[in-house]
């Protein structure tokens, strides 16, 4: 992973400083909270309904078992005992005191971390795959290119104050596990160069992404992004925060309009004081080398015995582990989606175990996913059973990923100011509704994604089923999409009939579940293939119909 050279540190010990000044002159009122609260989302610091929330960047998802105990300790010390990762790969604490934040943030940077741009209109944590560097289907490892572009874009002095907020993702593999095409700007990293997509993001108005630009040189990313930051500065509505993400400019140009502009920008720019040189470029991927791998043989006898006589463990094995392109290892996907559990969260005690099995089994290297979960990205195979029983005796032992019960949901109206209704206590319903484990296996691959408000925190725009809290003069209702996908075929859900109470979700997500199994053509075919090659109205009954 990268680490900070002088001027990382240099940065964030002055970026503390002023806003801890800023902190000091806001407690003692010589700052009103109109006046502050820019100051304070620059900075990570969200004012919630109950209290304080200071989310933590991780820069492309990447963690130390050193990061993930200072995570531990700042639960302990400054909130009530967890953490809550988001959508984002990055951290967010919900119960700090203003008072402790400078405190919080001297203690982060100890251990090379910030919450610099994790807030405010300016270019967010660029997110990419959760197995980048180690999945077998990679063609290339997108991490150094993240770093090349977390260290052009922070404190950029023209992209600080876009618009509105601004998101990228890059996957260097076909199968897309970081959703680009949802993103403002979508990168998928290719032996020729960058495929680009603009225009994407969910929200009020959702858009899947146009693709805008084939075979970018890998050399000329970061002046390509900056002409399609500059045509978005320039042109992007700033009239109406509504209306004032790229997405709302590709779609009032044209796809092919607007990348005729930002070709003609980019031809403007003085591209060689732009773009990294390759010194620069093979400097950022040194600090991205492989592990020194075990070169144990993989004893598969042994695994197979572990595996009959455990069955916990071969469903464990079967759900929450990924090919790795050396053979002797496996990626592991730690479910942080317990049955009845809030998903995304994780106590300090099991933020102690995360960093004790990675530093255990797993080279000290964790992996926040955009779905809430962790990543040991590199295990060897004898390894697994091991570590398998310290995870299931923590807590974190669900064997559920990808499944029914392994939802994407936003902290909705128990925590955030901006919600309409609650998705963590439905989300909780659903998951013990499901809580069969022979019944999810049977069901396969079917994404959940819930949000409590419009703005799609919990991506239900592309979830197989998406779910939207909305707000019914004063009553909580939901809202029921079918249809959506963030992978390599994106695609959005559409509302499929009228909103539903908290109560009868469930049961309507179990009919349109029975429906599917009683439809599909054998069991390999998902939810999401049977749903597109029926189509929605063949489930519109089954959601609606009186329990």
């Amino acid at each position: 992973m990268y680490v900070y050279d002088h001027y990382d540190h240099a940065l964030v010990k002055q970026r503390n400083a002023e806003f801890s000044d800023q902190v000091r002159r806001r407690l003692a009122g010589e700052i009103t909270e109109d006046q502050f609260k820019p100051l304070r989302l620059m900075n990570g610091v969200y004012l919630q309904l109950h209290a304080y929330m200071l989310r933590i960047a991780v820069p492309y998802g990447v963690l130390s078992s050193r990061q993930v105990r200072k995570f531990a300790h700042i639960a302990r010390t400054y909130d009530r005992g967890f953490g809550h990762f988001t959508t984002r790969q990055n951290l967010q604490f919900n119960w700090i005191k203003l008072a402790e934040v400078p405190t919080i943030l001297r203690e982060l940077a100890e251990v090379e971390m910030h919450t610099i741009q994790t807030s405010g209109n300016c270019i967010r944590n660029t997110t990419t795959d959760q197995f980048a560097g180690a999945a077998k289907d990679e063609v290339d490892d997108p991490r150094p290119w993240a770093e090349l572009i977390r260290q052009w874009s922070t404190f950029h002095p023209e992209y600080s104050f876009l618009p509105r907020k601004f998101k990228i993702a890059i996957t260097g593999a076909e199968a897309d596990r970081a959703a680009v095409r949802v993103h403002d700007i979508g990168l998928h990293l290719t032996e020729r160069g960058f495929d680009v997509y603009a225009g994407g993001g969910l929200g009020r108005t959702p858009s899947v992404a146009p693709l805008i630009k084939t075979d970018l040189p890998h050399d000329k990313i970061l002046s390509y992004l900056e002409a399609c930051l500059r045509v978005y500065n320039r042109y992007g509505r700033r009239d109406n925060s509504f209306k004032a993400r790229i997405k709302i400019l590709v779609a009032a140009l044209g796809a092919e309009e607007y990348a005729r502009q930002v070709e003609a920008e980019w031809q403007t720019l003085d591209q060689a004081a732009i773009d990294a040189p390759f010194a620069e470029i093979a400097r950022i991927k040194s600090f991205f080398p492989e592990p020194a791998y075990k070169t144990d043989a993989f004893d598969d006898a042994a695994e197979a015995r572990a595996r009959t006589a455990d069955a916990g463990f071969a469903r464990w094995l079967r759900n929450n582990t990924h090919p790795h392109r050396n053979d002797s290892h496996i990626s592991v996907t730690v479910s942080l989606k317990p049955i009845g559990g809030v998903p995304g969260d994780a106590s300090d005690a099991q933020l102690e175990v995360l960093a004790d099995v990675a530093d255990a089994y797993g080279y000290s290297e964790l992996r926040v996913t955009h779905e809430q979960n962790i990543v040991l990205p590199h295990v060897h195979r004898n390894d697994l059973y091991a570590l398998y029983q310290r995870l299931d005796a923590a807590g974190m032992g669900a064997a559920n990923i990808s499944q029914i019960t392994d939802m994407i949901t936003c902290p909705g109206l128990d925590y955030c100011s901006l919600a309409n209704a609650r998705s963590i206590p439905l989300a909780q319903d659903i998951s013990r509704r499901f809580e069969d484990a022979q019944l999810s296996d049977k069901i396969g691959e079917l994404k959940i994604k819930i949000s409590g408000c419009i703005n799609a925190c919990g991506h239900h725009h592309v979830g197989h089923i998406g779910i939207l809290g909305v707000d019914k003069q004063g009553v909580e209702f939901y809202q029921i999409l079918l249809g959506g996908r963030a992978d390599e075929h994106a695609a959005l859900g559409a509302i499929t009939g009228k909103g539903l109470s908290a109560e009868a979700v469930p049961a309507a997500i179990e009919r349109v579940v029975n429906l599917y199994l009683d439809l599909r053509t054998d069991p390999s075919e998902r939810f999401i293939d049977t749903l597109e090659r029926v189509g929605r109205d063949a489930f519109k009954e089954a959601l609606h119909e009186p329990a």
